[in-house]
């Protein structure tokens, strides 16, 4: 592990490439700005916006456009895509990591793509961008342009996403199988939470997939060389994926409707049940609400049976709804 102290504000990692070489050295700590550049290389600077240093750094490196450090530096969540003077810049959404495991709670990646260079800036651990570092490591000579780095890091999102949706896949059959199972159990709360993080990663999706194919009708002289290519091709693979994930949403949302369906069946079935009780015991109650009247020459009021002669009659109440309910069919 690199202990050395570090001279580049916000500095997570830095790559330099040299594609005739087809080698990706990884800077340490102790780089400084000039190390990054070389002749005939490209580099790939990875920031950490917590750093409050990083806006002044960015203000020393050529080839920055202000909208572009604008766009390193801007805390908004909401992904951007904006193709200009042969530059990419903007946000892509990702999904984060701690140190013990990665989650599925949105986070963003703030980049800026020239020719020269690709610069990327984040507040949280990301999954995808770890996973693109992780195979710069395994197979370094793979990289010969920006743009594929770009590509790389599109690609690691779109296999994170892959990743949810089994998992919530397999989150949605569980809660299928109990929805569909004979005992009754409330899901709602369960699947509560699958639903919302269907939803936000359907929507911001939709949104990339917008963006992208924006970026990709841009006037040539404008995007940076290869990426009209990238963009065609990774707009494909997160259309597979939108698919998957509207499948999913789709899904999600007609188990809610059928956890209602059983409710509202349930709630039926004991308002019935309390309508039954309430008819039985209307009778009887007629009949105890008569003897319970303060007024003179009440039947049975004067004699030794007068109890048992009320008793009969409000077991002969209760068969007669029963009786009376058996005809006209309500039960």
């Amino acid at each position: 592990m690199d202990t050395l102290p570090v001279n580049i504000p916000g500095f997570v990692w830095a790559y330099r490439f040299s594609p005739d070489e087809k080698t990706a050295v990884r800077l340490n700590n102790s780089a400084t700005v000039a190390e990054l550049t070389a002749d005939n290389c490209f580099y790939w600077l990875h920031l950490n916006l917590v750093d409050a240093r990083v806006p002044a750094l960015l203000d020393t490196l050529d080839g920055l456009t202000e909208d572009a450090k604008s766009a390193l530096t801007t805390r908004d969540t909401h992904a951007a895509i904006t193709v200009d003077e042969q530059m990419l810049y903007g946000t892509l959404v990702d999904c984060q990591r701690d140190f013990a495991q990665d989650t599925n709670n949105l986070g963003w990646l703030h980049f800026a793509m020239s020719d020269r260079f690709i610069i990327t800036t984040r507040l949280q651990p990301l999954r995808s961008v770890e996973r693109a570092r992780a195979l710069i490591d395994k197979n370094p000579g793979k990289f010969s342009r920006p743009v594929d780095l770009f590509e790389l890091l599109v690609i690691e999102f779109q296999r994170t996403l892959i990743a949810i949706v089994i998992e919530l896949t397999e989150e949605l059959n569980q809660i299928e199988d109990i929805v569909y199972d004979s005992a009754q159990r409330d899901e709602r709360r369960r699947l509560a939470p699958v639903r919302r993080t269907v939803v936000r990663l359907h929507r911001h999706l939709r949104t990339v997939l917008a963006l992208m194919r924006r970026a990709a009708a841009a006037d040539e002289d404008e995007m940076p060389f290869g990426f009209d290519d990238v963009a065609r091709r990774l707009t494909s693979r997160l259309e597979t994926v939108d698919h998957d994930i509207y499948a999913l949403q789709d899904r999600a949302r007609l188990l809610h409707e059928e956890i209602d369906s059983k409710q509202s069946s349930e709630t039926n079935r004991h308002l019935y049940l309390l309508s039954i009780m309430t008819a039985f015991l209307l009778p009887p109650t007629l009949v105890t609400g008569f003897f319970g009247m303060n007024t003179a020459n009440l039947p049975f009021a004067v004699g030794d049976y007068g109890t048992e002669y009320a008793v009969v009659l409000i077991v002969a109440s209760i068969a007669f709804a029963w009786w009376l309910l058996r005809r006209v069919d309500i039960l």
